[in-house]
């Protein structure tokens, strides 16, 4: 990704004024990555010297940005973390930074959570004392919390406006947070960049699919008619995109094997015999709560009546529908939803039948 936006130039024309090179993304010596620039210009922008990326001159640093709470950044491949990283934070305010694009020809942030420990959604799944909220971009982010680490999520610029991403915590609730980000910058004409309307975007032509803040282990704290809570986060609606392959025609969802808890979108995960769980005995798809939707879906060959799935288990499911996509639909009550966890979900791409 190149930064053309004219760099900050102190009194004295210093050295880089004087010729420029390509400002091309870089891995520095941390694995990190950066962008490589002249040494002076990162050091006078508050950046960190981490390696070289040219053998044309040894002026030419890979450099990398951090910024902590209350920082603005308009470089490419900016890092985000608690004051204190790798520490963690006890809480109270709100932290943020504020994104500009670094050039006119840029239409898209990608963030990604290396790591991110917030407090955990009430037992309704309601983000009451941390969240985090990414406001500024055209498209809509929901508020997130609790466990989120390798989680990742895409914003659309709303033309040059800036992007704000801020963490608000609550001091009064005992939690050790942490996060650090990195924070990716897309050119309108990038390979990479999300299609419209999918908040998260994967490449790869197998992996993995989570909803925010799963985990196997269920919520502590109860729901408001007093038994065990959802770890679902509440009022999420988002899809989920899968770039297609090359010759791949359809693609398998199901859930990961090591976990039997990997769909418990609805119902009562305690009432059931956890032997049924992850089977056909408790897919459901009369869903008017919580689901996913896979277009057009088949399992085992047959077309099913409907695109929506939710209850405990999640037979797997293909769809030849294109682009790939999953979409998340999580409403605002889950009184009767106890004790759930979300969704784990294996994908895998299949390959065009040869005719």
């Amino acid at each position: 990704m190149r930064r053309i936006k004219t760099p900050h130039v102190p009194p004295g024309f210093p050295f880089y004024t004087i010729g420029r090179f390509r400002n091309d993304n870089c891995v520095a010596s941390n694995n990190q990555q950066g962008t490589c620039m002249v040494r002076g210009e990162c050091t006078d922008n508050g950046g960190i010297l981490a390696g070289s990326c040219s053998t044309i001159t040894n002026q030419a640093v890979c450099c990398i940005y951090v910024r902590t709470c209350g920082a603005t950044t308009l470089y490419n491949n900016t890092y985000f973390y608690n004051a204190g990283y790798p520490g963690t934070y006890s809480g109270g305010g709100k932290c943020t930074i504020v994104v500009q694009p670094c050039d006119s020809n840029i239409c898209q942030l990608r963030i990604d959570f290396l790591s991110l420990s917030l407090a955990p959604p009430n037992g309704d799944g309601f983000c009451l004392t941390d969240s985090l909220q990414i406001t500024g971009g055209s498209s809509r982010v929901p508020s997130i919390c609790g466990e989120n680490s390798g989680q990742h999520v895409y914003v659309d610029f709303n033309g040059e406006t800036p992007i704000t991403i801020a963490i608000a915590s609550s001091v009064s609730y005992t939690f050790n947070r942490q996060w650090h980000f990195q924070i990716t910058q897309l050119s309108c004409a990038s390979a990479t960049l999300a299609p419209s309307g999918c908040l998260q975007y994967y490449t790869q032509d197998t992996g993995t699919v989570q909803s925010f803040n799963y985990m196997s282990a269920g919520n502590s704290l109860p729901n408001a008619i007093g038994v065990p809570g959802t770890r679902q986060i509440a009022n999420h609606r988002y899809g989920i995109c899968i770039r297609m392959a090359a010759n791949m025609c359809s693609i398998t969802w199901s859930q990961v094997g090591s976990d039997n808890y990997s769909f418990t979108l609805t119902n009562d995960v305690g009432a059931v015999d956890p032997a049924l769980l992850a089977t056909a005995a408790v897919q459901s798809q009369d869903c008017n709560t919580d689901f996913i939707v896979i277009p057009n879906p088949q399992q085992n060959g047959q077309s099913l009546p409907s695109d929506r799935f939710c209850g405990l288990g999640l037979v797997a499911t293909t769809s030849a529908t294109k682009p790939f996509v999953l979409y998340v639909n999580n409403d605002d009550n889950e009184d009767l939803d106890i004790s759930n966890r979300g969704f784990y979900l294996a994908y895998a791409q299949n390959a065009c039948p040869i005719v």
